[in-house]
């Protein structure tokens, strides 16, 4: 399947490269050539056929991972591969930088040998991986350092000898607890009349357990209809036929933190939307009138945080005079934005008033401002409330005789929020 797999810097300079057939080395002069045409690193596209070769990578922390395969295979297998090699990563070492697999480059090349075998995807798993290549510590770092090598291979993984290949056997806590966090991302296009030209919510649900034994856990939600009809991927450990039959989420879940599952909704109702954004610009000949409001529209009663919005005004413009009744409004000469940091939002209006921003806008002498359309992005934050309405009900413990302690944390983001003007 995967014939090389690189780690190269933002230069195209390879920082690790493992063979696991015979060493391709033009693969890199392949994709620089690539790369080196194209304006940003995410615009490179993530599957590029050349002459004999298929190159697959994706671009994450500032470091470009790259597969390739000497024959056609499918491309989402690749780059999921990929991706679950950066997260590993991730969690072995933190903040996955140049520096930093540097400084681990011998637990680096380990996790690739075990990682694949001839190829193909062999353990993935983390729990067993940290069993097979001990995660660093500061002995480990010592004995690197003076040549003494790791305790690499020293171990017999004990995830193998489960039933559960994600979980080991033998696990114990003094507490027994689990904790899930909701985090969704709301990406949405409006026009200026706030109608949606598109709309999604984008969640994850992540689990940090910390229970003894060998737990069953049946997980149910308050409003589980707002998954159906959407698309939805789950971690292994997952029955995805209960799922598919009873809308609950039955599994054995790992040791530790994990993500459970992704999920997808279309927002097609303007009023599911967190917040109600009225902006209006109009030009004259020399001036013009800038007038924005913002206030949450459905938040269930949840304090807006950190909310912020831009806008890139035409070039013509020289200079502004801005009033705005809540937060800091600042004004760059050079690229013509905008920016409104606002802060909180409260729901109750008749103590802090709707946030609003208006101004005057001077052109340049004998410069027409051009009449075309504008995009105010919009960024905000709202803590234990979800854009979807997906709650976390109920938590069943099987084959365990503990009642474990359920912590549920929920979040909602802004991602690429727009409205087009």
């Amino acid at each position: 399947m995967i014939s090389s797999l690189f780690i190269l810097d933002t230069s195209g300079k390879v920082i690790i490269e493992k063979h696991w057939r015979h060493v391709i080395g033009r693969a890199v002069d392949d994709f620089l050539k690539i790369s080196q045409a194209s304006s940003s690193p995410y615009e490179v596209p993530p599957v590029v056929a050349c002459e004999e070769l298929y190159l697959h990578h994706v671009y994450r922390s500032g470091l470009v991972f790259l597969a390739v395969t000497e024959e056609e295979v499918s491309p989402l297998s690749v780059l999921h591969f990929l991706h679950r090699t950066v997260d590993l990563l991730v969690d072995y070492f933190g903040p996955v930088t140049e520096l930093i697999i540097k400084e681990n480059f011998v637990i680096v090349y380990e996790l690739l040998e075990e990682l694949l075998d001839y190829g193909f995807p062999y353990i993935t798993e983390p729990n067993i991986l940290k069993d097979v290549v001990p995660p660093p510590s500061l002995l480990s770092t010592v004995m690197n350092a003076v040549s003494l090598g790791t305790n690499f291979g020293t171990k017999q993984p004990s995830g193998s000898l489960s039933s559960v290949p994600w979980r080991s056997t033998g696990i114990k806590y003094t507490n027994n607890e689990i904790f899930f966090d909701i985090v969704e991302t709301v990406d949405a296009i409006l026009d200026r009349n706030n109608n949606i030209i598109t709309a999604e919510a984008h969640g994850e649900v992540l689990c940090n357990t910390r229970l003894s034994g060998m737990p069953d856990l049946i997980l149910t939600f308050m409003n589980h209809r707002v998954l159906e009809d959407n698309m939805t991927s789950f971690h292994p450990c997952v029955r995805y036929h209960r799922f598919e039959k009873d809308r609950v989420l039955s599994f054995v879940p790992p040791d530790g933190q994990f993500k459970l599952m992704d999920y997808n909704v279309n927002m097609s109702s303007p009023q599911t939307l967190p917040l109600l954004v009225k902006p209006s610009i109009h030009f004259s000949k020399t001036t013009g009138k800038l007038d924005i409001s913002v206030q949450p529209r459905s938040t269930g009663g949840k304090i807006v945080e950190n909310a912020a919005l831009s806008i890139t005004l035409p070039k013509a413009v020289a200079s502004v005079k801005l009033n705005a009744n809540v937060g800091q409004c600042t004004f760059d000469q050079m690229t013509k934005e905008l920016r409104w940091t606002i802060g909180k939002i409260s729901t109750d209006f008749n103590v802090s008033g709707v946030p609003l921003l208006t101004g005057n806008l001077y052109m340049e002498s004998g410069a027409v401002p051009i009449q075309m359309a504008r995009t105010v992005y919009i960024d905000f934050k709202i803590n234990m409330y979800t854009a979807s309405g997906l709650r976390i009900d109920t938590l069943q413990v099987h084959h365990e005789p503990y009642k474990p302690f359920k912590g549920v944390r929920t979040v909602t983001r802004a991602g690429r929020y727009q409205i087009r003007i």
